[in-house]
Protein backbone atom coordinates (compact mmCIF):
# COMPACT_ATOMS: atom_id res chain seq x y z
CA UNK A 1 0.00 0.00 0.00
CA UNK A 2 1.40 3.39 -1.03
CA UNK A 3 2.11 6.00 1.63
CA UNK A 4 0.66 9.47 1.14
CA UNK A 5 1.45 12.45 3.35
CA UNK A 6 -1.61 14.70 3.62
CA UNK A 7 -1.36 18.36 4.58
CA UNK A 8 -4.13 18.34 7.19
CA UNK A 9 -5.93 21.12 9.07
CA UNK A 10 -9.07 19.32 10.19
CA UNK A 11 -11.29 21.54 8.04
CA UNK A 12 -13.79 20.53 5.39
CA UNK A 13 -11.41 20.08 2.46
CA UNK A 14 -8.78 18.03 4.27
CA UNK A 15 -11.43 15.96 6.06
CA UNK A 16 -12.83 15.03 2.65
CA UNK A 17 -9.30 14.16 1.49
CA UNK A 18 -8.79 11.76 4.41
CA UNK A 19 -11.84 9.66 3.51
CA UNK A 20 -11.27 9.85 -0.23
CA UNK A 21 -7.59 8.88 -0.09
CA UNK A 22 -8.17 5.91 2.22
CA UNK A 23 -11.52 4.55 1.00
CA UNK A 24 -11.62 5.51 -2.67
CA UNK A 25 -7.93 5.36 -3.59
CA UNK A 26 -6.82 2.73 -1.04
CA UNK A 27 -3.78 4.69 0.18
CA UNK A 28 -2.08 4.65 3.58
CA UNK A 29 -2.65 8.20 4.82
CA UNK A 30 -0.17 9.94 7.12
CA UNK A 31 -1.67 13.30 8.07
CA UNK A 32 0.48 16.28 9.08
CA UNK A 33 -0.61 19.57 10.60
CA UNK A 34 2.02 22.31 10.42
CA UNK A 35 1.55 24.79 13.25
CA UNK A 36 2.68 28.27 12.24
CA UNK A 37 1.46 29.86 15.45
CA UNK A 38 -2.26 29.50 14.81
CA UNK A 39 -3.15 26.50 16.99
CA UNK A 40 -3.33 26.05 20.74
CA UNK A 41 -2.34 22.72 22.34
CA UNK A 42 -6.02 21.94 22.82
CA UNK A 43 -6.80 22.64 19.15
CA UNK A 44 -3.91 20.42 18.07
CA UNK A 45 -5.30 17.57 20.19
CA UNK A 46 -8.72 18.04 18.60
CA UNK A 47 -7.19 17.96 15.11
CA UNK A 48 -5.27 14.79 15.98
CA UNK A 49 -8.41 13.07 17.29
CA UNK A 50 -10.28 14.08 14.14
CA UNK A 51 -7.54 12.71 11.89
CA UNK A 52 -7.60 9.30 13.55
CA UNK A 53 -11.41 9.26 13.50
CA UNK A 54 -11.19 9.80 9.73
CA UNK A 55 -8.97 6.72 9.36
CA UNK A 56 -5.39 7.95 8.99
CA UNK A 57 -2.53 5.55 9.66
CA UNK A 58 -0.54 8.18 11.58
CA UNK A 59 -0.83 11.83 12.49
CA UNK A 60 1.98 14.29 13.24
CA UNK A 61 2.02 17.91 14.40
CA UNK A 62 5.07 19.92 13.34
CA UNK A 63 5.68 23.21 15.15
CA UNK A 64 7.23 25.63 12.67
CA UNK A 65 6.39 28.86 14.53
CA UNK A 66 9.97 29.83 15.38
CA UNK A 67 11.26 28.93 11.89
CA UNK A 68 8.32 30.76 10.32
CA UNK A 69 9.37 33.95 12.08
CA UNK A 70 13.10 33.51 11.52
CA UNK A 71 12.93 32.52 7.83
CA UNK A 72 9.95 34.53 6.63
CA UNK A 73 8.17 37.03 8.90
CA UNK A 74 11.40 38.75 9.92
CA UNK A 75 12.00 39.80 6.33
CA UNK A 76 8.41 40.95 5.87
CA UNK A 77 9.00 43.32 8.81
CA UNK A 78 12.37 44.44 7.44
CA UNK A 79 10.69 45.16 4.09
CA UNK A 80 7.50 46.70 5.53
CA UNK A 81 5.68 44.38 3.14
CA UNK A 82 1.99 45.04 2.54
CA UNK A 83 0.76 43.58 -0.74
CA UNK A 84 -1.23 46.15 -2.71
CA UNK A 85 -0.54 48.52 0.22
CA UNK A 86 -3.04 46.50 2.28
CA UNK A 87 -2.31 42.85 3.01
CA UNK A 88 0.55 41.65 5.28
CA UNK A 89 0.75 38.32 3.38
CA UNK A 90 -0.53 36.38 6.39
CA UNK A 91 -1.56 33.23 4.50
CA UNK A 92 0.83 33.56 1.55
CA UNK A 93 3.91 33.41 3.77
CA UNK A 94 2.39 30.71 5.95
CA UNK A 95 1.70 28.37 3.04
CA UNK A 96 5.31 28.53 1.86
CA UNK A 97 6.48 27.52 5.33
CA UNK A 98 3.89 24.73 5.60
CA UNK A 99 4.57 23.29 2.16
CA UNK A 100 8.31 23.18 2.89
CA UNK A 101 7.75 21.38 6.21
CA UNK A 102 5.40 18.83 4.60
CA UNK A 103 7.86 18.13 1.78
CA UNK A 104 10.62 17.50 4.32
CA UNK A 105 8.34 15.17 6.31
CA UNK A 106 7.35 13.21 3.19
CA UNK A 107 11.05 12.77 2.43
CA UNK A 108 11.71 11.66 6.01
CA UNK A 109 9.13 8.83 6.01
CA UNK A 110 9.73 7.80 2.40
CA UNK A 111 6.24 8.58 1.12
CA UNK A 112 5.48 7.86 -2.53
CA UNK A 113 2.73 10.49 -2.65
CA UNK A 114 1.84 13.84 -1.07
CA UNK A 115 -1.63 15.41 -1.01
CA UNK A 116 -3.21 18.78 -0.26
CA UNK A 117 -6.78 20.06 -0.16
CA UNK A 118 -6.39 23.10 -2.42
CA UNK A 119 -9.14 24.00 -4.86
CA UNK A 120 -8.53 24.78 -8.52
CA UNK A 121 -9.35 28.47 -8.14
CA UNK A 122 -6.83 29.79 -5.61
CA UNK A 123 -3.17 30.47 -4.98
CA UNK A 124 -2.44 27.60 -2.60
CA UNK A 125 -2.52 24.94 -5.34
CA UNK A 126 0.41 26.64 -7.11
CA UNK A 127 2.39 27.24 -3.92
CA UNK A 128 2.09 23.64 -2.73
CA UNK A 129 2.65 22.05 -6.15
CA UNK A 130 5.67 24.18 -6.98
CA UNK A 131 7.41 23.65 -3.64
CA UNK A 132 6.73 19.89 -3.72
CA UNK A 133 8.09 19.68 -7.28
CA UNK A 134 11.20 21.58 -6.19
CA UNK A 135 11.96 19.78 -2.91
CA UNK A 136 10.58 16.27 -3.54
CA UNK A 137 10.70 15.70 -7.32
CA UNK A 138 9.30 12.33 -8.31
CA UNK A 139 6.80 12.20 -5.44
CA UNK A 140 3.25 12.07 -6.85
CA UNK A 141 1.03 15.04 -5.94
CA UNK A 142 -2.65 14.23 -5.33
CA UNK A 143 -5.27 17.01 -5.14
CA UNK A 144 -8.78 15.54 -4.79
CA UNK A 145 -10.75 18.80 -4.39
CA UNK A 146 -9.12 20.35 -7.46
CA UNK A 147 -9.21 17.23 -9.63
CA UNK A 148 -12.84 16.37 -8.83
CA UNK A 149 -13.93 20.04 -9.09
CA UNK A 150 -15.96 19.75 -5.91
CA UNK A 151 -18.19 22.39 -4.33
CA UNK A 152 -18.30 22.73 -0.55
CA UNK A 153 -21.85 21.36 -0.63
CA UNK A 154 -20.69 18.25 -2.51
CA UNK A 155 -17.90 17.69 0.03
CA UNK A 156 -20.34 17.94 2.93
CA UNK A 157 -22.72 15.48 1.23
CA UNK A 158 -19.83 13.03 0.64
CA UNK A 159 -18.70 13.20 4.28
CA UNK A 160 -22.23 12.74 5.59
CA UNK A 161 -22.63 9.66 3.37
CA UNK A 162 -19.50 8.20 4.95
CA UNK A 163 -20.79 8.78 8.46
CA UNK A 164 -18.91 12.01 9.12
CA UNK A 165 -21.21 14.81 10.24
CA UNK A 166 -20.34 18.22 8.85
CA UNK A 167 -22.92 21.01 8.76
CA UNK A 168 -23.23 23.72 6.13
CA UNK A 169 -23.35 26.32 8.90
CA UNK A 170 -19.98 25.16 10.21
CA UNK A 171 -18.51 25.50 6.74
CA UNK A 172 -20.02 28.95 6.10
CA UNK A 173 -16.73 30.77 6.68
CA UNK A 174 -13.25 29.50 5.94
CA UNK A 175 -10.88 30.73 8.65
CA UNK A 176 -7.11 30.30 8.65
CA UNK A 177 -5.22 31.45 11.73
CA UNK A 178 -1.46 31.89 11.99
CA UNK A 179 1.18 33.94 13.77
CA UNK A 180 1.09 36.73 11.18
CA UNK A 181 -2.71 37.03 10.93
CA UNK A 182 -6.04 35.34 10.33
CA UNK A 183 -7.81 35.14 6.97
CA UNK A 184 -11.58 34.96 6.60
CA UNK A 185 -13.35 33.82 3.46
CA UNK A 186 -17.08 33.50 2.87
CA UNK A 187 -19.94 34.31 0.50
CA UNK A 188 -19.30 38.04 0.91
CA UNK A 189 -15.67 37.81 -0.23
CA UNK A 190 -16.83 36.15 -3.46
CA UNK A 191 -18.56 39.43 -4.36
CA UNK A 192 -17.13 42.85 -5.17
CA UNK A 193 -19.57 44.92 -3.12
CA UNK A 194 -20.20 43.16 0.20
CA UNK A 195 -18.29 43.39 3.47
CA UNK A 196 -17.99 40.66 6.06
CA UNK A 197 -20.56 40.85 8.88
CA UNK A 198 -19.43 41.36 12.46
CA UNK A 199 -20.20 37.71 13.25
CA UNK A 200 -17.67 36.50 10.65
CA UNK A 201 -14.65 38.05 12.39
CA UNK A 202 -12.98 35.57 14.76
CA UNK A 203 -12.12 38.23 17.37
CA UNK A 204 -15.03 40.34 18.66
CA UNK A 205 -14.40 44.02 19.41
CA UNK A 206 -14.36 44.37 23.21
CA UNK A 207 -11.76 47.12 23.87
CA UNK A 208 -12.76 50.79 23.62
CA UNK A 209 -10.52 52.80 25.97
CA UNK A 210 -7.45 54.35 24.27
CA UNK A 211 -4.20 52.68 25.31
CA UNK A 212 -0.59 53.71 24.72
CA UNK A 213 2.01 50.99 24.16
CA UNK A 214 5.70 50.88 23.27
CA UNK A 215 7.52 48.50 20.92
CA UNK A 216 11.31 48.20 21.03
CA UNK A 217 13.23 47.17 17.91
CA UNK A 218 16.83 45.99 17.73
CA UNK A 219 18.37 45.92 14.25
CA UNK A 220 14.85 45.84 12.81
CA UNK A 221 13.48 43.00 14.95
CA UNK A 222 10.82 43.54 17.64
CA UNK A 223 12.42 42.60 20.97
CA UNK A 224 10.26 44.19 23.69
CA UNK A 225 6.66 45.22 24.34
CA UNK A 226 5.81 47.87 26.94
CA UNK A 227 9.40 47.74 28.18
CA UNK A 228 9.40 43.98 28.75
CA UNK A 229 12.05 42.05 26.81
CA UNK A 230 10.80 38.92 25.04
CA UNK A 231 11.30 36.90 21.87
CA UNK A 232 10.06 38.39 18.61
CA UNK A 233 7.46 35.64 18.33
CA UNK A 234 6.20 36.53 21.81
CA UNK A 235 6.04 40.24 20.91
CA UNK A 236 3.80 39.38 17.96
CA UNK A 237 1.56 37.12 20.05
CA UNK A 238 1.27 39.56 22.97
CA UNK A 239 0.65 42.55 20.70
CA UNK A 240 -2.03 40.58 18.86
CA UNK A 241 -3.77 39.76 22.14
CA UNK A 242 -3.76 43.43 23.18
CA UNK A 243 -4.66 45.07 19.87
CA UNK A 244 -7.02 42.68 18.06
CA UNK A 245 -9.92 43.27 20.50
CA UNK A 246 -9.87 46.90 19.30
CA UNK A 247 -10.78 45.70 15.80
CA UNK A 248 -7.46 47.01 14.50
CA UNK A 249 -6.07 45.33 11.36
CA UNK A 250 -9.40 44.23 9.92
CA UNK A 251 -9.64 44.68 6.17
CA UNK A 252 -10.46 43.01 2.87
CA UNK A 253 -7.65 42.44 0.40
CA UNK A 254 -8.34 42.44 -3.33
CA UNK A 255 -5.49 41.17 -5.47
CA UNK A 256 -4.31 39.26 -8.49
CA UNK A 257 -4.00 35.54 -7.95
CA UNK A 258 -1.09 33.57 -9.35
CA UNK A 259 -3.39 31.96 -11.91
CA UNK A 260 -4.55 35.30 -13.30
CA UNK A 261 -7.93 35.97 -11.73
CA UNK A 262 -8.87 38.55 -9.12
CA UNK A 263 -9.34 37.29 -5.57
CA UNK A 264 -10.82 38.83 -2.43
CA UNK A 265 -10.25 37.78 1.18
CA UNK A 266 -10.91 39.25 4.60
CA UNK A 267 -8.25 39.31 7.29
CA UNK A 268 -7.62 40.46 10.83
CA UNK A 269 -3.96 41.11 11.62
CA UNK A 270 -3.55 43.75 14.30
CA UNK A 271 -0.01 42.80 15.28
CA UNK A 272 1.20 42.67 11.68
CA UNK A 273 -0.10 46.06 10.58
CA UNK A 274 1.03 47.78 13.79
CA UNK A 275 4.53 46.27 13.66
CA UNK A 276 4.98 47.16 9.99
CA UNK A 277 3.84 50.75 10.51
CA UNK A 278 5.92 51.13 13.70
CA UNK A 279 9.00 49.63 12.05
CA UNK A 280 8.61 51.80 8.95
CA UNK A 281 8.33 54.92 11.12
CA UNK A 282 11.54 54.01 12.94
CA UNK A 283 13.26 53.44 9.58
CA UNK A 284 12.20 56.85 8.30
CA UNK A 285 14.09 58.35 11.23
CA UNK A 286 17.19 56.14 11.05
CA UNK A 287 17.85 55.34 7.36
CA UNK A 288 19.02 57.55 4.50
CA UNK A 289 16.84 58.61 1.58
CA UNK A 290 18.34 56.07 -0.82
CA UNK A 291 18.28 53.23 1.69
CA UNK A 292 14.53 53.80 2.02
CA UNK A 293 14.05 54.16 -1.72
CA UNK A 294 15.84 50.93 -2.69
CA UNK A 295 14.24 49.03 0.18
CA UNK A 296 10.77 49.97 -1.10
CA UNK A 297 11.54 48.64 -4.58
CA UNK A 298 13.27 45.45 -3.50
CA UNK A 299 10.76 44.64 -0.76
CA UNK A 300 7.84 44.99 -3.19
CA UNK A 301 9.42 42.37 -5.44
CA UNK A 302 10.19 40.15 -2.45
CA UNK A 303 6.58 40.28 -1.22
CA UNK A 304 5.13 39.55 -4.65
CA UNK A 305 7.51 36.67 -5.30
CA UNK A 306 6.80 35.17 -1.87
CA UNK A 307 3.07 35.54 -2.52
CA UNK A 308 3.56 33.44 -5.64
CA UNK A 309 5.31 30.66 -3.73
CA UNK A 310 8.79 31.33 -5.13
CA UNK A 311 10.51 31.29 -1.74
CA UNK A 312 13.14 28.74 -2.84
CA UNK A 313 14.47 30.87 -5.71
CA UNK A 314 18.04 31.88 -4.70
CA UNK A 315 17.26 35.51 -5.54
CA UNK A 316 15.20 35.57 -2.33
CA UNK A 317 18.34 34.84 -0.29
CA UNK A 318 20.10 37.71 -2.08
CA UNK A 319 17.27 40.12 -1.23
CA UNK A 320 17.20 38.91 2.37
CA UNK A 321 20.90 39.72 2.66
CA UNK A 322 20.20 43.27 1.48
CA UNK A 323 17.25 43.67 3.85
CA UNK A 324 19.30 42.32 6.78
CA UNK A 325 22.15 44.73 6.02
CA UNK A 326 19.75 47.68 5.90
CA UNK A 327 18.70 47.11 9.51
CA UNK A 328 22.02 47.87 11.23
CA UNK A 329 20.80 51.21 12.63
CA UNK A 330 17.09 50.39 12.95
CA UNK A 331 17.14 50.24 16.74
CA UNK A 332 14.89 52.19 19.06
CA UNK A 333 11.49 52.52 20.71
CA UNK A 334 8.21 53.33 18.95
CA UNK A 335 5.25 54.75 20.85
CA UNK A 336 1.82 53.67 19.54
CA UNK A 337 -1.67 54.59 20.73
CA UNK A 338 -4.52 52.13 20.22
CA UNK A 339 -8.15 53.17 19.58
CA UNK A 340 -11.20 51.22 18.36
CA UNK A 341 -10.58 50.25 14.70
CA UNK A 342 -7.44 52.40 14.39
CA UNK A 343 -4.03 53.19 15.86
CA UNK A 344 -1.67 56.17 15.83
CA UNK A 345 2.13 56.09 15.81
CA UNK A 346 3.00 58.88 18.26
CA UNK A 347 6.74 58.91 17.61
CA UNK A 348 10.10 57.23 18.20
CA UNK A 349 13.14 57.36 20.46
CA UNK A 350 16.48 56.21 19.03
CA UNK A 351 20.16 57.04 19.37
CA UNK A 352 20.33 56.62 15.58
CA UNK A 353 17.64 59.28 14.92
CA UNK A 354 18.79 61.39 11.96
CA UNK A 355 16.45 64.21 12.98
CA UNK A 356 19.05 65.34 15.50
CA UNK A 357 18.82 69.10 16.22
CA UNK A 358 22.63 69.23 16.12
CA UNK A 359 22.28 69.70 12.37
CA UNK A 360 19.30 72.08 12.32
CA UNK A 361 15.52 72.04 12.55
CA UNK A 362 13.44 71.47 9.44
CA UNK A 363 11.81 74.71 8.24
CA UNK A 364 13.47 76.82 10.91
CA UNK A 365 17.24 76.97 11.28
CA UNK A 366 20.27 75.17 9.86
CA UNK A 367 23.67 74.71 11.44
CA UNK A 368 25.59 72.75 8.84
CA UNK A 369 25.59 75.19 5.90
CA UNK A 370 25.05 78.84 4.95
CA UNK A 371 22.51 80.59 2.75
CA UNK A 372 25.19 81.10 0.08
CA UNK A 373 25.87 77.34 0.11
CA UNK A 374 22.22 76.70 -0.70
CA UNK A 375 22.17 79.31 -3.49
CA UNK A 376 25.10 77.64 -5.21
CA UNK A 377 23.73 74.16 -4.67
CA UNK A 378 20.31 75.11 -6.08
CA UNK A 379 21.90 76.54 -9.23
CA UNK A 380 24.01 73.44 -9.89
CA UNK A 381 21.25 71.02 -8.87
CA UNK A 382 18.84 72.55 -11.40
CA UNK A 383 21.42 73.17 -14.11
CA UNK A 384 20.37 70.39 -16.50
CA UNK A 385 16.72 71.46 -16.41
CA UNK A 386 17.71 75.12 -16.91
CA UNK A 387 19.77 74.19 -20.00
CA UNK A 388 16.87 72.13 -21.47
CA UNK A 389 14.49 75.08 -21.19
CA UNK A 390 17.03 77.50 -22.72
CA UNK A 391 17.67 75.18 -25.68
CA UNK A 392 14.02 74.34 -26.28
CA UNK A 393 12.36 77.67 -25.40
CA UNK A 394 10.52 78.83 -28.52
Amino acid sequence: MKKVVLAFSGGLDTSFCCIYLTQDLGLEVHSVVVNTGGFSDEELKTIEARAYALGVKSHTAIDETADYYRETIKYLIFGNVLKNATYPLSVSAERVCQATAIANYAKKIGAECVAHGSTGAGNDQVRFDMIFQTLIPGVEIITPIRDLQLSREAEIEYLNKHGVEYSAEKAKYSINKGLWGTSVGGAETLTSNQYLPESAWPTPVTSSEPQQITIDFEKGEPVALNGENMSSVKVIQELQAIAQPYGIGRDIHVGDTIIGIKGRVGFEAAASVILIKAHHTLEKHTLTKWQLSWKDQIAAFYGNYMHEGQMHDPVMRDIEAFLQSSQDTVTGRVIVELHPYRFVVIGIESEHDLMSNKFGSYGEMNKGYTGDDVKGFSKIFGNQTIIWHKVNNK
